[in-house]
């Protein structure tokens, strides 16, 4: 390891040991990690073409994967062989490790479920490809200035990234606009404008690296790089046009949309990569099959929401206009292959384009759309339209062209049955199916929790890490004084490492015996990180109105982004930052009560913040949030929920029992009730007069004493827009708080509650809910011999 190590130090990077930067060290790590992948790698491909068997692609907007350097050596089995030969060689496994920074390539959930899926998939040895962007620039930066949010451009690429290659040879040309023109009943389209999309892989082994698939990404390249006519004139900027227009295509994940130029930059977007994906897996398989409908057979196509859902006309277009199926036959068979994921419940989030922007963007695909329009009317007259009042809606085509729907958690799936696809689930009710998410324990508790992994591993044995079930035996130890303090240990030892690094990070001084109360999410309102920080002003209130008080202290800590154009969760995080000014500085309160919102949220702050927890938030309205995967990883790391019935916690709370779970708030059912009152709002703010105090203060100004009126519009929309219901549910979540207040006092109680929560959480393993996609929607198996972490 180390000779491989230097040789890459000295051939791949031109560097000698002794003028070796921590970047260096960590490239030499990273190539030489990568140099063991590519055998296992070639050798899952080769096997996948001998056995012929089903390949799986899936395609998404996101994949939030994280650093890989960690991840890779822990696949591998390598950690400590890496680390040994990192310290003779002089250096820092963890600042080594630490120096990798985020790949920029999504923003929450979505992203990050399909890299766990495919870390899944390639520990079960089910053949597949990921699809996405080669984002040059992600989401973006997050800082915060006078407590706003302020963006910038995500900075990743700027360095080498070590685990890709690149694929100057597998290149798609991708087309806009024109028009289409039809002769003797073919058409055909003529395309204004394209660009090319290039391919670059990055290889995922599974746990012990017995398989590896791809995660190929592309990246947007102009057809002619360089107009060296116009540069010779002396018009600079004319001869990179065509490069700068092409690449603004990859540059930047989920562009501002509240532009018409955002919209159709959206919508380039999704069709590039998902045109060049469909193209890219139709050569594969024509490269060994002669006959176009087996496609079914040989081609499982999952789209991760919506924003892929064009995949339907575009196959559908390749198959009637390149490939001579007739039109009916045609969409019959592009269904068999696509599968659809629904994520939300939310209809401003099922996906609609304006019918010209489409017909101009892409003439041909919206013909097709009303072809499958149409015929969806001819055979369920009434069936709900794709195409109404001007517009294309994406969700309604994803389901129509998919032979199965799945909603992710129990809960979801039922609400996506009655509402958002009530009456396509009249019309085909066999249709939607539930896959409740899961998450990978290699990254999530393995990789992030050292601490806790290697107390679990020294009590059960390692084939936890690839068969979570296992976990089951714990449950015995939650009576195990011993255990139970080994337990309380391993989590002590991670609070007191995120102490570190909030005093570093955040400026902050927090006391590891706090209770560590954690919101980590995208910024939203149906999330309810305004309700978290009213409930904390709540909090403060009581703490200076009793001061000798019997109080738990707490740690409160928010992570996440809030869109660029989001008006109201930028308000939201501004109001959080200033809470957190005055707090954190009240000499009354002190330590008792401290609010942390570090800045630019992404994966490795979740591996820092997730073993550290000792309380989960998971509040969003009940019936708004699909399913959660946070909710996962926090109980997996011995965390406590606090939640409503929403989501996956309804799944969770079954599993890990009512008992070790803080409920609170209005059901999915109650919720829907409750909008029907007159002024319910008004009325519950009215009930509370602890939720009136704090509005007061807010309105005032107390927590921004240079702009009194900061948060007129904020507080004015809790008392008459309160479409989340955060006034409705303050005082159960305030009572719930307590309630986690006095049982976190009881250390031996609260540390066999969380115990439980791990032990039951090994259902949540996304190599359970990957082993129900294969079963239940892409009838794809497995090319290992034998299942990994299982008795021989």
């Amino acid at each position: 390891m180390k000779s491989e190590i230097l040789k890459h130090l000295t051939y791949s990077l031109g560097k000698d040991a002794e003028h070796a930067s921590t970047y260096d060290w960590r490239m030499a790590v990273s190539l030489t990690l990568r140099d063991r992948i590519v055998d296992p790698w070639f050798e899952s491909t080769r096997e996948t073409y001998q056995s012929g068997a089903k390949r799986v692609y899936y395609l998404s907007m996101e994949f939030l994967i994280g650093r890989l350097v960690e991840d890779m050596t822990a696949n591998l089995g390598l950690t400590e062989e890496v680390r040994k030969a990192l310290v003779e060689l002089g250096q820092d496994a963890s600042v080594v490790f630490h120096d990798e920074p985020d790949a920029a390539l999504g923003n929450g959930g979505l992203g990050r479920l399909a890299a766990c899926f495919m870390d899944s998939l390639a520990t079960l040895g089910i053949p597949a490809y990921g699809y996405g962007i080669r984002y040059e620039h992600g989401l973006f930066e997050q800082s915060f200035v006078d407590g706003r949010q302020v963006e910038k451009a995500e900075t990743w690429l700027n360095q080498r990234f070590a685990w890709e290659f690149e694929r100057p040879e597998v290149r798609y040309r991708i087309a806009f606009g024109g028009y289409v023109s039809h002769h003797d009943g073919i058409a055909e389209w003529h395309p204004a404008d394209t660009v090319l999309a290039q391919a670059f892989d990055t290889p995922v082994v599974g746990w012990q690296g017995v398989w590896g698939n791809t995660l190929r990404l592309w990246s947007a390249r102009p057809e002619n790089e360089f107009d060296l006519e116009s540069f010779n004139r002396g018009d600079y900027l004319a001869a990179s046009r065509s490069e700068a227009l092409a690449r603004t295509i990859s540059r930047v994940l989920y562009p501002d949309d509240t532009t018409d130029a955002g919209k159709e930059l959206r919508l380039k977007q999704e069709y590039f990569f998902t045109a060049a994906s469909i193209m890219d897996l139709l050569r594969r398989f024509l490269s060994d099959h002669g006959d176009i409908r087996e496609l079914p057979n040989a081609v499982a196509i999952q789209l991760n929401d919506t924003h892929p859902a064009i995949a339907g006309p575009e196959l559908v277009r390749i198959l009637a206009d390149e490939h001579n199926l007739p039109l009916d036959e045609a969409i019959a068979l592009a269904r068999r292959c696509l599968g659809y994921t629904n994520h939300t419940l939310l209809p401003e989030a099922l996906e609609r384009w304006h019918e010209g922007l489409l017909g101009r963007v892409l003439p041909r695909h919206l013909e097709i759309i009303r072809a499958i329009d149409e015929q969806q009317q001819q055979e369920f007259p009434g069936s709900p339209r794709i195409l109404k009042h001007g517009e294309v809606h994406m969700g309604e085509l994803a389901f129509i062209m998919a032979h199965k729907v799945n909603g992710v958690s129990a809960l979801h799936t039922d609400l996506v049955k009655d509402t958002v696809f009530a009456d396509l689930n009249r019309i085909h009710p066999a249709r939607i199916i539930n896959q409740t998410n899961g998450i990978t324990p290699r990254r999530w508790l393995h990789t992030c929790n050292p601490v806790l992994s290697d107390l679990i591993t020294r009590e059960i044995g390692d084939g936890w890490v690839a068969d979570l079930e296992q976990l089951k035996q714990l449950k015995t130890r939650a009576g195990d004084h011993s255990f139970l303090s080994d337990f309380s240990a391993a989590k002590r030892q991670n609070k007191e490492q995120l102490s570190n690094w909030i005093s570093a990070k955040c400026g902050v001084s927090v006391d590891p015996d706090a209770i560590f109360d954690v919101q980590i999410k995208r910024i939203h309102e149906y999330k309810r990180q305004l309700m978290n920080i009213l409930e904390t002003v709540a909090l403060w209130n009581e703490m200076r109105d009793n001061p000798g008080a019997e109080w738990t202290p707490r740690v409160k800590i928010f992570g996440g982004k809030a869109a660029p154009g989001y008006h109201v969760a930028k308000q939201i995080v501004r109001l959080i930052n200033d809470v957190a000014k005055v707090i954190n500085n009240d000499p009354v309160t002190g330590d008792l009560l401290k609010v942390v919102y570090p800045a630019n949220y992404n994966v490795t702050m979740a591996e820092h913040l997730i073993p550290a927890a000792d309380l989960s938030e998971q509040i969003s309205t009940a019936g708004k949030e699909a399913s959660g995967t946070g909710n996962m990883k926090f109980a997996l790391n011995g965390a406590l929920t606090i939640g409503t019935l929403d989501g996956a916690n309804v799944e969770i709370r079954e599993h890990v029992g009512s008992e070790n779970f803080f409920l609170f708030g209005l059901t999915a059912q109650e919720v829907m009730e409750r909008r029907k009152v007159h002024e319910y709002a008004r009325a519950a703010i009215a009930a509370s007069p602890r939720l009136e105090r704090v509005l007061g203060q807010i309105f005032e100004g107390l927590f921004s004493p240079e702009e009194s009126g900061r948060y007129h519009s904020l507080i004015g929309t809790l008392y008459d827009h309160d479409y989340f219901l955060v006034t409705c549910d303050f005082d159960s979540y305030f009572d719930a708080q307590r309630r986690t207040d006095i049982a976190y006092r009881n250390t031996q109680d609260w540390a066999a509650m969380a115990l439980k929560n791990t032990a039951s959480m090994g259902w949540f393993s996304s190599d359970r809910t990957i082993n129900g996609y294969a079963r239940d929607i892409w009838q794809a198996d497995s090319v290992l011999t034998k299942p990994l972490g299982k008795s021989a």
